[in-house]
C-alpha cells in the first residue's frame, strides 16, 4: 500500500482507514466503557483506555469523558487506578485473573478498594491526565460546559499522589512497578532476571483464557505466566501493601515515569484551567525529570534503563520502554541527541523497519512475534512520533506516522505486528491501534505539533 498521507489513491485510503477505525471503536464500546478487544480482553483496561480516549475524542467527545470517568470511579481510596475494572455481565471463566482471583473489595479493603466494583489489584502506566487534557481540548466549551476537569482533576491528583508516595520504593523520587503487567510491557526481556527469582505459581491451580484467542507463540510462555500468578498472589494475600512489603519484584521503569512526567505537565494545565495553583505540578515535573535523567539514564546503552530496586541494579536490557522518554519536555540536548542515535541504530532501526520494535533487535532474547519480546506496538510508536516531533525531528515523525498509518489498515488494527513486515500479530480489531490511528490521521490533516496545544480542527460523529 501507498503512503496514506500523499497522492490521490491515498484520499479514498484514508477515509477508509478512518472509517475502520471508528468501525472497531464504536464496536468495541460497551456503553460507559470500550473493551480492548471482544475475545481477548473483554473488560476495561487502564492504560487501554487512557490511549482510546485520545482517539475517541475525534469520534465522540462525551464518550472520550465518560471513558476516563468510568475508569476512574474504579480508584481506590489510596490513589491508585486498578490496571482492569471488571464488566460483571461478563463470565468468570472468559478472563483470568478474573474478579474471584483478585477479590479486590475485600483482599483490597485496608488500602480502599470500592466495595461495589471489582477491580484488579495492580496499576498501569499513568497516561491517564494526558488523554484528559487532550479530551478537553477536543472540545473546551463542552467540557467547561460540562465540568469535566472538575469532576477527575481530585482523582488524578491522587492517582499521581499515590505513584510518587507508597510506590517510590526505591527512594530516589520515582515510581515503581510491583508486578511484570504493571509498566504494560508484560514479558518484555528486561524482566527475565528479576522474575528468576519467583518461584512459579503450580501449572494446575490456574487456567489461562488467553490461549483460547491468541497464538501460544505470540503469548508468554507458561513459565512466564506462572510466576506472574505468584506475584499477583503474594500481592493479594498481603493486602496490596506496597512500602515495607519485601516486594520479590520491584522495578524503576523509564515508560511508566516519563508517562508520569507528561501527565504532570498536564495535571498542570488541568489544574490552571481549573482554577487551581499549577506550580505544585510543574515542581514536581521538574522532580521527577531531573531523578528520571539520574537514576535511570545510561550514557554508555544511549537511552534509558529500567532499574531492578531489589538488586539496586540497572536491567541491560534494551526496550522500547528506554526511548520513549523523548516525550519529556526539557531533556538535555545530549539526552535526546543520544536517544535519537540509538532509536537510528542497529537496535531499533528507526527509519529502516516499519515502526520501532518492542525489543532490541539484535538482542538475544529478541523474538519477532512473541508479546513484548520484538513485536511492534502502536501505543509505544504513538510516544515516540510525539516525542520525535516534540524535538524537531519532523522528518522522522512524519516517516514514522506514515509507517503505523499503513500497518494499522492493513493489518485489521492488529494489537501489533512483526516489527519487520508488519503483519498482524495478536488480535485483531484491537482498541487503542485503532484510536491511535484515528488521532494520527487527525493530526496529518491539521499538520500540528503536539506541543502546540491547539485542539484538532474538526470532529466527526455524534457525541453519545
Amino acid at each position: 500500500m501507498t503512503s496514506l498521507l500523499v497522492g490521490t489513491s491515498a484520499a479514498g485510503e484514508t477515509e477508509d482507514l478512518r472509517h475502520g477505525a471508528a468501525r472497531v471503536l464504536l464496536g468495541n464500546w460497551r456503553g460507559a466503557s470500550t473493551v480492548p478487544s471482544r475475545g481477548l480482553y473483554p473488560h476495561q483496561w487502564s492504560w487501554d483506555s487512557a490511549f482510546i480516549a485520545i482517539g475517541l475524542r475525534h469520534l465522540s467527545v462525551h464518550r472520550a469523558q465518560r471513558e476516563l470517568e468510568t475508569l476512574l470511579h474504579a480508584q481506590w481510596k489510596d490513589g491508585r487506578v486498578p490496571h482492569i475494572v471488571f464488566n460483571p455481565a461478563v463470565p468468570h471463566d472468559a478472563y483470568f485473573p478474573s474478579p474471584d482471583f483478585w477479590r479486590s473489595s475485600s483482599a483490597g479493603a485496608a488500602a480502599g478498594a470500592p466495595a461495589d466494583t471489582e477491580t484488579s489489584g495492580i496499576v498501569q502506566p499513568p497516561v491517564h491526565a494526558l488523554a484528559a487534557w487532550l479530551v478537553h481540548l477536543a472540545d473546551p466549551e463542552d467540557s467547561r460546559r460540562r465540568g469535566f476537569l472538575p469532576r477527575v482533576y481530585g482523582r488524578l491528583a491522587a492517582w499521581h499522589d499515590y505513584l510518587t508516595g507508597p510506590r517510590d520504593l526505591g527512594g530516589g523520587g520515582l515510581a515503581a512497578m510491583v508486578h511484570p503487567w504493571e509498566p504494560g510491557m508484560d514479558n518484555s526481556p528486561c524482566w527475565d532476571a528479576p522474575l528468576r527469582r519467583v518461584e512459579p505459581a503450580a501449572a494446575g491451580s490456574y487456567r489461562r483464557a488467553d490461549l483460547d484467542h491468541g497464538q501460544p507463540s505470540e503469548r508468554p510462555t507458561d513459565l512466564d505466566y506462572g510466576r506472574y500468578v505468584r506475584l499477583a498472589t503474594d500481592y493479594r494475600d498481603g493486602g496490596y501493601a506496597d512500602a515495607g512489603a519485601g516486594h520479590a519484584f520491584a522495578v524503576e521503569d523509564p515508560c511508566v515515569n516519563a508517562l508520569l512526567i507528561v501527565s504532570e505537565h498536564a495535571l498542570a494545565r488541568i489544574a490552571a484551567e481549573t482554577g487551581v495553583d499549577p506550580a505544585p505540578h510543574e515542581e514536581r515535573a521538574a522532580r521527577l525529570t531531573e531523578a528520571l535523567v539520574e537514576r535511570l539514564w545510561s550514557p554508555e546503552a544511549g537511552m534509558f534503563l529500567c532499574r531492578d530496586l531489589v538488586s539496586d541494579e540497572p536491567i541491560p536490557e534494551k526496550s522500547v520502554a528506554g526511548l520513549i522518554p523523548l516525550i519529556v519536555p526539557g531533556l538535555p540536548r545530549e539526552v535526546v541527541d543520544a536517544l535519537t542515535q540509538t532509536a537510528e541504530g542497529t537496535a531499533f532501526r528507526l527509519g529502516e523497519v516499519p515502526m520501532v520494535p518492542s525489543y532490541d533487535l539484535d538482542g538475544a532474547a529478541f523474538d519477532p512475534s512473541r508479546y513484548w519480546r520484538g513485536p511492534a506496538w502502536f501505543n509505544t510508536n504513538w510516544l515516540m512520533e510525539r516525542g520525535l516531533r516534540q524535538y524537531g525531528l519532523t522528518h522522522a515523525a512524519d516517516r514514522l506516522r506514515a509507517a503505523m498509518l499503513d500497518a494499522a489498515g492493513n493489518s485489521g488494527f492488529a494489537e501489533y505486528v512483526d516489527p519487520f513486515t508488519a503483519q498482524a500479530r495478536g488480535t485483531l480489531d484491537f482498541g487503542w491501534t485503532a484510536a491511535l490511528a484515528l488521532d494520527l490521521l487527525v493530526a496529518a490533516e491539521r499538520t500540528d505539533s503536539p506541543a502546540s496545544g491547539q485542539p484538532p480542527a474538526t470532529k466527526t460523529g455524534a457525541d453519545a
